[in-house]
């Protein structure tokens, strides 16, 4: 394989965690791989291409750890609801009617948000997911995907649907140039009932990959879990198996000490979706607890019909902003550790160890943020600006796995377009029927 190798020039980098989280200089990369980063220009070598990078700040792109893409569609169709009438009642009645184009149209939606927006990785538990699948191999991005799975359900519907998340889990998993990798994701412990969770677990030990599920979002929740089975929702996945898998749970809102403490034990990451769980009125999760118990906490948008964007830049600033509000605590989740959330430990969290830093060795996932507007000036701490004055529509140029996917904004591997009109026309056609 000849190599393509690119130089960036003057730039600056964030590399946080690190003794000097806003580096100056250079960074090379080699088809899919960071091979330099550092103060010192590296030799380069004629033919080599070269970017300026005297405006922008280069960052690892954004790793999101919760959604569903294709409910981009349903942005704004239903707001100001509590949870349950929001399910029952406008999303789960139109989600019935999805086909495959629909989610396909959806996804393709979301997709050109994330990445124009800086998300270079996503996790995503649906339906219809080989569609969800072809929209990833085409646009270029990077995406953890799964089957998720409802099992409130008779028995022959419920073995349909495990059998469908099961060979998509195997059919899909490592490709699109490895840019796709699956998990096992029963949806819930509310919606599918015990001895159907256990299968899950089954299947995930069968196929040696990783789980996701939704878990104690609401207080409700948490309580009917209770009365359902005598424990709460914590309790109760680590007594039907899950956590013998490496497991990342979403929301995680309502815990107690103990459990923060089991999901420590177990290594159980976290995914926290600030901005989904205030528009829910689901609660504010108790982050600065699982990070001090060493939980890996990463950050997801949920879907767009409960967000209503897919913009990381904002999650960030949640996190970092709400934590300090509910506990009095200015140092409760710093600059640093939120930008961390939302790239280090959303790889972790989601069982990738080479993407979500900028670092030799690692993948050549990253994106570059126009520094030279106002609300970037003066640059005191360029970190501080990404999580605290930046915003989605700052982005200008996103690299995934090497290749350049958005440059000066516009996305190269996807039609926009097209993908507005047919979005706008799907959702009209689903009103219809």
């Amino acid at each position: 394989m000849s190599s393509n190798k690119t130089v960036i020039v003057n730039g600056r980098f964030l590399v946080p965690g690190t003794e000097q989280p806003v580096l100056s200089g250079y960074m090379t990369i080699e088809n899919d791989l960071i091979t330099y980063i550092g103060e010192i220009e590296p030799v380069i070598e004629e033919g080599t291409q070269t970017i300026d990078g005297s405006r922008l700040l280069f960052m690892p792109g954004l790793v999101n750890t919760h959604g569903h893409t294709a409910m981009s569609l349903l942005r704004g169709y239903g707001d100001d609801m509590v949870l349950q009438n929001w399910l029952q009642e406008k999303m789960w009645p139109m989600e019935e009617k999805f086909t495959g184009d629909d989610v396909y149209w959806g996804t393709s939606l979301s997709v050109l948000e994330m990445l124009k927006g800086g998300t270079t990785t996503f996790l995503d538990m649906y339906d219809h997911m080989d569609r969800v699948a072809e929209v990833t191999e085409l646009s270029g991005i990077r995406a953890v995907l799964m089957r998720g799975v409802i099992g409130l359900c008779p028995e022959d519907v419920q073995n349909h649907k495990l059998a469908e998340a099961v060979a998509f889990a195997r059919n899909w998993h490592g490709k699109a140039d490895g840019r796709i990798t699956t998990m096992i994701s029963p949806h819930a412990p509310y919606t599918c009932p015990p001895e159907f969770f256990v299968k899950f677990v089954q299947a995930a030990h069968d196929l040696d990959l990783p789980m996701h599920t939704h878990m104690s979002e609401t207080r409700r929740e948490v309580e009917q879990n209770a009365e359902d089975y005598g424990l709460r929702p914590v309790a109760h996945l680590e007594k039907l198996g899950m956590f013998t898998r490496p497991s990342l749970v979403a929301h995680g809102v309502h815990l107690t000490d103990e459990e923060i403490e089991i999901l420590a034990r177990y290594n159980v990451g976290v995914s926290h979706n600030p901005g989904s769980n205030l528009k829910l009125a689901s609660g504010v999760a108790r982050v600065p607890e699982l990070l001090r118990a060493g939980v890996t906490v990463s950050l997801g948008t949920d879907g767009a019909a409960s967000n209503n964007n897919l913009d990381m830049f904002e999650e960030m600033r949640l996190a970092a902003l709400i934590h300090k509000g509910v506990s009095g605590d200015p140092t409760a989740v710093p600059a640093p550790e939120a930008l961390l959330m939302a790239t280090e430990y959303g790889a972790q969290s989601i069982f990738l160890d080479r993407v979500g830093r900028l670092a030799p060795g690692m993948k050549a996932d990253f994106i570059a943020l126009d520094i030279d507007q106002p609300h970037f000036l003066p640059h005191t701490d360029l970190l501080s600006h990404a999580v605290y004055s930046a915003s989605a529509k700052d982005v200008a140029h996103v690299w995934v796995d090497g290749k350049q996917v958005v440059k000066h904004g516009q996305c190269l591997t996807l039609d926009e377009e097209q993908i507005r009109r047919k979005a706008q026309e799907t959702f009209e056609g689903l009103l219809k029927r």
